[in-house]
């Protein structure tokens, strides 16, 4: 039997349209969608032509999209909701390391490099050792840990955004902590930057008077035998932005301390230049 579709009946309506879903899943997931977005359309009383600048826009930020870069997941990060949804999912003991956005550039597989070895290919930036251990909750060392890691260069960019300046590669590396869990390796430090603006979501900062930028940070995803990987950052304390993240990504327990080192018998034992930057970063996974 036909119904007329009203702004009273509408969303009942199409919630009984999915009652078959075979996903119990899928299912919840559609009507939670399908209310929401019904009511968001009440509360705002888009017009047809502010429906259409809509569509328009999802258009544009698809169309944005490929292999090197992923303009729904900056959308999704400068909207917060890639936050939200790492922090909803990151509910877990409070040893355990916090988790933060993937981000839109992780988008080439990381190569495989030797514990001590240098993700910076070129050489132009401040020297800069990481160190760590990869632990469990209890404390417990994680040895043969992987760890995914990936950073901006000096200048604020990723490899796959200047393809005619970095290798592929550059500011990338896979590493598998020792015996005791424990990993280090050399890079230049960061440097805080702008996300891309050259698209749709530039355009959303611009027309919310937003600025773009992220403070300076590595990336991490970690992971270990029988427990939860982690996909986080650290954060360079003394970067600007800090307290402005364009993608709502710091956490304080994230944040870590650069220290500067001028002492030449410390740096040859990492086989830096003197000075450079030192900075240790304990993380803890959480049994699956």
């Amino acid at each position: 039997m036909a119904t007329d579709f009203t702004e009273e009946t509408a969303t009942d309506a199409v919630v009984a349209s999915l009652a078959d879903t075979p996903d119990p899943r899928l299912r919840e997931i559609l009507t939670g969608v399908v209310r929401h977005l019904h009511e968001l359309v009440r509360e705002v009383g888009p017009t047809l032509d502010e429906w259409e600048q809509a569509i328009d826009y999802l258009t544009a930020v698809g169309q944005m999209c490929d292999d090197k870069r992923q303009e729904f997941i900056l959308l999704s990060d400068v909207l917060g909701v890639s936050m939200l949804v790492e922090t909803i999912n990151g509910r877990r003991s409070d040893a355990a390391t916090n988790s933060t956005v993937l981000g839109p550039f992780h988008v080439v597989e990381s190569p495989a490099r030797e514990l001590g070895a240098s993700i910076d290919l070129i050489g132009d930036g401040e020297p800069c050792v990481v160190t760590g251990r990869v632990v469990s909750v209890d404390g417990t060392p994680l040895p043969g840990a992987q760890l995914d890691v990936w950073q901006a260069n000096d200048h604020g960019f990723y490899d796959v955004q200047q393809p005619d300046v970095q290798p592929l590669g550059n500011g990338r590396g896979l590493f598998t902590a020792d015996s005791n869990g424990e990993f280090w390796f050399r890079t230049v430090l960061p440097s805080h930057y702008p996300i891309p603006t050259d698209g749709p979501v530039g355009k959303l900062l611009d027309n919310t008077t937003r600025h773009p930028y992220r403070p300076a940070h590595i990336h991490f995803i970690v992971g270990a035998e029988g427990h939860t990987p982690v996909t986080t950052h650290i954060f360079v304390s003394d970067s600007p932005y800090i307290e402005t993240d364009a993608v709502f990504a710091v956490k304080k327990s994230l944040i870590k301390e650069f220290r500067r080192v001028d002492d030449r018998s410390e740096a040859e034992k990492y086989g830096v230049p003197s000075p450079f930057r030192l900075t240790n970063f304990d993380i803890v996974l959480e049994p699956a």
